[in-house]
């Protein structure tokens, strides 16, 4: 295949991939969507092989073996993995992508002599790029997966030790072409390390709802890694397939850094993790049982003790929410919104939403989904989960267009769902929600909350909304059993 051939073919193949990408931002064409960009995918595979076929030699049976075991690998997988591991398994797929550029940087060192300048940085960057986006994606898919805390693990100066290893990469990267080429395999093998150490420092402190978007920059780090591997290797369809990877994913990211309030470079350092104690209201001075003391004190003191009830009566704890009130709240709404979280995915419970929302619209009721950027573990979790169960795609909304509508919505649900609807995110400083745009659920009329405890969310925050509350019903357990309560009352 000659090269103006390789040209078309590669940019004709490249704005297949592109156009699925167009595809999949959509949930109703999401599907067809991947289809077309994996079968582009396949085709830039056989297309490299063609082109490269005559120089391949004894190595193209090792090639179609490795070929043939991923193949195998990825079907077994794929029928295994549950819906509720896909965002470790997309951590995971990523790491592999960066491990893959790294790899093939280094064959490119070892087994192309006369390289220039050009291609020993880009050989040089595209190990670096590769090594951290493979030690930050097994973190990443470790924590999320269980495997690891997943708490930030904030180590004594750890913005300085992370900016110091980025330091040594690029100090390395621009020495590369400059030494020995005896000396080659001892710079590879010092930038594989601290690249892995970058990728680990940047991804243990990650916590909370800074999960998604570490996902979505490490997507786009392992899809520049792959352009720079490109280059190394004079490759203009890997170039051009993986800028696409890398600059789609670099723009989800950036998209989700202004949706959450952050900065790409505080998610890099560690600016946007750092645990503090939350300031929660103050509670009331006094509860149920010292008002009775009080009152049985009152024959000592019969002027004083009417005062002291009433007080003590005024200043005591709201009661909260019965399961008791749910049949009227439910018979009364007109306007519904449900926000799904990550709990909804665990328990693998949009079926029943599905037929909560369905038992309402057939009621005469309005009925919307609240999804806000950052729900799940990773961009667009509770818009696959849903889809999954065929809920239409408007009434999915996102958190911009649907914020302003709660305070006229008569009951909101939440399915799982914690630090997106926390209000410590607007009071509590320090922690790793503060600042962080929040679905305003506790301004609709009345708020069910379905949680499986009462404990803090990913991001390890206490929720105030959790506080004896009259219009607000705490629905504790799994969230397939507080459906049934929902569906039971309706």
């Amino acid at each position: 295949m000659n090269d103006t051939i390789f040209y078309i073919v590669s940019a004709i193949l490249s704005l297949a991939v592109l156009y699925g990408i167009r595809l999949m931002s959509k949930v109703q064409t999401a599907a067809k969507g991947n289809q077309v960009s994996a079968l582009a995918m396949l085709l830039a595979v056989v297309v490299t092989f063609i082109r490269n076929g005559s120089n391949l030699g004894n190595s193209l049976v090792f090639i179609i073996l490795g070929l043939l075991a991923g193949t195998f690998i990825s079907i077994i997988v794929s029928t295994r993995v549950k819906m509720i591991q896909m965002p470790q398994l997309v951590g995971l797929l990523n790491g592999l992508g960066g491990l893959a550029s790294a790899v093939a940087a280094i064959l490119t060192v070892a087994f192309q002599k006369e390289l220039g300048t050009f291609e020993r940085i880009t050989a040089g960057l595209a190990l670096g790029v590769g090594a951290l986006t493979f030690s930050g994606s097994l973190v990443a898919a470790g924590k999320l997966h269980g495997k690891l805390p997943q708490r930030p693990i904030v180590l004594p100066a750890h913005k300085a030790l992370t900016a110091f290893a980025a330091l040594v990469l690029l100090v390395l990267i621009v020495l590369f072409p400059f030494t020995a080429q005896s000396n080659h395999y001892i710079i590879l093998a010092v930038l594989s390390v601290v690249g892995l150490q970058f990728g680990w420092l940047f991804a243990i402190r990650v916590g909370g709802a800074d999960m998604p978007i570490t996902i979505s920059l490490l997507n786009s780090t392992s899809g520049v890694a792959a352009a720079i591997a490109g280059m190394a290797l004079g490759d203009i369809l890997l170039v051009a397939v993986g800028g696409i990877v890398g600059s789609s994913g670099l723009l989800l990211t950036q998209i989700m850094c202004r949706s959450m309030n952050r900065k790409l470079t505080a998610v890099l350092f560690g600016g946007s993790s750092q645990p503090a104690p939350v300031h929660k209201a103050p509670a009331a001075p006094v509860a149920a049982q010292p008002v009775v003391e009080e009152a049985a004190q009152a024959e000592d003191m019969p002027e004083a003790a009417p005062e002291s009830v009433e007080e003590a009566t005024e200043e005591a704890a709201p009661a909260a929410a019965t399961v008791d009130s749910l049949g009227d709240w439910i018979q009364e709404a007109q306007s519904v919104i449900v926000i799904p979280g990550y709990g909804m995915a665990l328990s693998q419970a949009q079926e029943k939403v599905k037929a909560f929302t369905d038992r309402l619209q057939s009621q005469g009721k309005t009925v919307r989904f609240a999804i806000h950027p950052v729900a799940g573990r990773m961009p667009g979790h509770m818009n696959v989960l849903l889809a999954e169960v065929d809920v239409p795609y408007e009434l999915l909304c996102e958190m911009d267009e649907i914020n302003a509508d709660f305070a006229a919505t008569d009951l909101v649900v939440v399915i799982g769902a914690n630090d997106v609807i926390n209000p410590a995110a607007n009071t509590a400083e320090g922690t790793p929600i503060y600042g962080m745009p929040i679905l305003d659920a506790e301004k609709a009329k009345h708020l069910v909350i379905c949680n499986f405890d009462k404990k803090p969310g990913y991001a390890g925050v206490d929720n105030p909304l959790y506080d004896p509350h009259p219009d607000i019903l705490l629905l504790l357990g799994d969230a397939k059993d507080s459906l049934d309560i929902l569906l039971s009352n309706i």
